[in-house]
């Protein structure tokens, strides 16, 4: 007859065998049990280990045999991966206190595998000791292994609390663990404090217990996420490597857990070239046995603390570390908060204590009842040697024995397998010795039994040996209070300015660099511009954000501090290095973005004009957006921040000068050309364009270095579109006008030769006189001309 046949729905047996799966998973590999911190496979090779006698003072054994006698007896599956966990258990670099002592090449920070099995040796650490102590004293259940041939440890008495040192990692089946490793002292600190008050709070425990301590050291920021953490067993901590700055150089010496660093060299070598963080000239790799040396040299004109936060920001050079303190705890996963972790392990501490005192008991309550015996056979020996003597085999002695002095049969054979030696005076007088401590050790015993707060000071005690034997000092930092800072905070705020050449070069300085002095000096020198010239120069603040403006309408934008670094004598950097311009592009001129302004508003060389809404300005690509749409041969001279309710003045290279209200122009889009803002002679074009002020003049500079003062009240206001009035009286020997600039007694003005001259003045130098006048001589120039102005405002000097 063949087998009855049971029908089964395929959705029922595939969702049970999925569950017995995920089980066999959870609970047989993945998740380490909360007790002493380990996976099966960890457990199996440290008691294989422990039956061998590898112990930490013994000679070191080829991996390979440990490898074969776990497999062989305790874990059938892969070979490789029973090394991968032996590996890990010896790693300094992944556990805070190796399990295992290891000979050879057991892998790198750099992601270096580890040598062949073959070639590496092993044995126990000291402190692995710890948690195999009292294995052999009926502390744990031994469960059948695979086979049934062998029995093995269900869990080891781990007198060391594993699990919150070491912390695990392991993905199951719908769950993970992630549990940070801790520093040994702090947690004995913390376990202690939980005996002395069970209702102590997380917030009150973190006083001893002050966070992850991570083999590689680094440093955690901010503790809010470590509350977390630490009170529902879930939250992500911040880590960052430790840096130091010295000179032009940041030198990484720790870096955050678990990151790879010869990935973490690579990343912010993709992070230069790609030019996420410029100013890095030189990277290294110097670490060696001693420690992490990675050296970076930077250009002298870059801020190091910039380049610091941009690595934190673009590279692993700061992580995060995601906690989940997922354990088995009676063989189900839960989620544990800190102190429920450090309950559950002084829980099981207890249960092994008690089966230790237990164990004892028995031993020391049978060598009691043996002793009883001898004592009994030494009070009458001469009667015992008598019935010992007549007994014609050992059956008669013993049973003669047991009926003539009431013993039971194991004291009975304890007597006759005692040596005469025993019968001495001294040795009589070492039974009793040995009587009377074991009645008082069976009395501790028992009151140790009998008394809960007695096996809580024995575990306190314990715990105290092993914070004093391994104990060290604490590696990852902790800064508590973390402030949320952009990258502005870490900028000096100071007045620079910013120099463009033709070629397409550009450098900041700061203004300090150059002094104030009298009108009608030839100035000094401003910029190395070999075959080169100076286009257009502005002032603005390290932290102001710049536009600038390309001849084919395009608006790009950089904080200055961002512009590289020069002094009076350097030529600069390329703009194709900062800004993503076309072949044909080049950048015709520069303007401070005021976040307070609601418009923007520009003028072209060709007398157009338009206004758009400055939050259209504000997230610009590296490649640019399209500001304002030229007509051929046209290019933007100029572009101010408004309100919307100020006037304004446009005046050109022929010395006309329009001004009108800023309400005549429509807001449009970025991508629209405009409207006309005054009406060009034949050969006229616009030079400059500025917000008028109440109470400030009108500063106008020509190209061969005359200038003057007129007061805006001898300007009228007329609509946009008009031809505009006179300006400046120009000549052979004044030139064309070259810049306007709005400006009080108060301010200063820098005057730019294009041959790289500069000149500082105040303004109180330059006369107040009529529209139509040629003005005084400001900067004498020697076969050179001015190539443009800017103001410098009071709060500046």
């Amino acid at each position: 007859m063949g087998e009855a046949i049971i029908p089964v729905k395929i959705e029922e047996e595939m969702k049970r065998s999925y569950i017995d799966y995920a089980m066999s998973v959870i609970v047989g590999r993945a998740l380490p049990d909360v007790r002493d911190g380990l996976k099966p496979v960890h457990r199996r090779i440290l008691f294989a280990m422990y039956e061998m006698g590898m112990f930490h003072n013994k000679p070191y054994k080829k991996s390979a045999r440990i490898v074969g006698e776990v497999l062989g007896k305790y874990h059938p599956h892969g070979d490789q991966a029973v090394y991968d966990a032996l590996v890990r258990m010896a790693q300094s670099f992944n556990m805070r206190y190796p399990l295992i002592d290891g000979q050879g090449n057991f892998g790198s920070l750099d992601g270096d595998s580890p040598a062949a099995m073959r070639y590496t040796e092993v044995r126990l650490s000291k402190i692995a000791e710890e948690l195999l102590e009292d294995i052999d004293k009926e502390t744990v259940e031994f469960v059948p292994n695979f086979d049934d041939s062998l029995f093995e440890p269900s869990v080891l008495p781990a007198k060391l609390p594993n699990l919150l040192i070491n912390g695990s990692s392991g993905i199951a089946v719908g769950m993970a663990t992630n549990m940070p490793p801790h520093n040994l002292g702090e947690i004995v600190d913390g376990i202690i404090k939980v005996i002395e008050n069970p209702e102590i709070g997380i917030e009150e425990l973190m006083k001893y217990v002050k966070g992850p301590d991570f083999p590689t050291g680094g440093v955690i920021l901010g503790d809010e996420e470590l509350k977390k953490a630490y009170l529902t067993g879930r939250g992500t901590i911040t880590i960052r490597g430790k840096t130091k700055i010295e000179k032009n150089k940041i030198i990484i010496t720790e870096l955050p857990y678990q990151v790879n660093k010869s990935r973490l060299v690579e990343n912010i070598a993709e992070c230069i070239k790609n030019r996420k963080i410029e100013g890095i000239t030189s990277l290294r790799d110097e670490s060696d046995r001693e420690g992490i040396r990675i050296v970076l040299e930077l250009s002298e004109n870059v801020d190091a603390n910039i380049i610091l936060n941009r690595l934190f920001k673009f590279t692993q050079l700061q992580s995060t570390f995601g906690i989940i303190n997922l354990a088995l705890v009676n063989g189900e996963p839960k989620i544990l908060s800190l102190k429920d972790l450090i309950n559950e392990y002084l829980k099981h501490r207890k249960e092994i204590i008690t089966k230790r005192t237990e164990f004892e008991l028995k031993k020391s309550e049978k060598r009691k009842h043996i002793l009883e015996g001898l004592i009994i056979a030494l009070k009458n020996i001469d009667k015992v040697i008598e019935i010992i003597k007549r007994s014609k085999d050992i059956a008669t002695a013993k049973s003669s024995l047991i009926e003539e002095f009431n013993l039971t049969e194991i004291q009975s054979q304890a007597i006759l397998d005692m040596r005469l030696q025993k019968i001495t005076a001294l040795e009589k007088e070492k039974i009793w010795k040995e009587m009377e401590q074991l009645k008082i050790k069976i009395s501790e015993l028992k009151q140790i039994l009998e008394n809960e707060s007695i096996i809580f000071q024995i575990i306190k005690k314990e715990l105290l040996e092993i914070k004093e034997k391994y104990s060290d000092e604490r590696r990852t930092e902790i800064v508590k209070k973390i402030k949320k800072f952009e990258e502005d905070d870490l900028i000096p705020d100071e007045p620079m300015i910013i120099i463009l050449t033709k070629n397409g070069y550009i450098k900041r300085v700061p203004l300090k660099a150059y002094r104030t002095q009298r009108r009608g000096g030839k100035g000094v020198t401003s910029i190395d511009v070999e075959e080169d010239s100076i286009a257009n120069a502005a002032i603005a603040s390290t932290k102001e954000t710049l536009l600038f403006f390309s001849n084919q309408g395009k608006v790009y934008a950089k904080k200055v501090y961002e512009l590289p670094l020069g002094n009076k004598y350097s030529k600069g950097k390329a703009l194709v290095n900062i800004f993503q311009v076309s072949k044909d592009g080049r950048i015709t001129t520069m303007a401070p973005l005021d976040l307070k302004g609601k418009f923007l508003f520009i003028a072209t060389k060709k007398g157009m004009v338009k206004k758009t809404k400055i939050d259209e300005f504000l997230n610009i690509w590296k490649s640019g957006k399209k500001a304002i749409e030229l007509e051929t041969g046209d290019e933007v001279i100029g572009a101010k921040v408004t309100s919307g309710e100020d006037e304004v003045l446009i005046a050109t290279s022929k010395g006309k000068a329009l001004r009108f209200s800023e309400k005549d122009v429509r807001a449009t889009g970025r991508s629209s050309r405009g409207v006309k803002g005054i009406s060009l002679s034949y050969g006229d074009e616009v030079i400059g364009m500025d917000i008028l002020k109440k109470e400030k003049d009108l500063l106008t500079v020509t190209r061969l270095g005359y200038g003057k003062r007129t007061s805006i009240e001898k300007y009228p206001l007329h609509k946009r579109g008009g031809k505009g009035v006179i300006n400046a009286r120009l000549s052979n020997e004044t030139g064309e006008v070259v810049g306007v600039k709005m400006v009080d007694e108060s301010d200063e003005i820098i005057i730019f030769s294009e041959g790289g001259m500069c000149i500082r003045i105040p303004v109180t130098d330059i006369p107040k006189i009529g529209r139509n006048s040629k003005g005084v001589k400001l900067m004498r120039l020697i076969k050179d001309e001015v190539a443009t102005i800017v103001s410098l405002k009071a709060p500046h000097q």
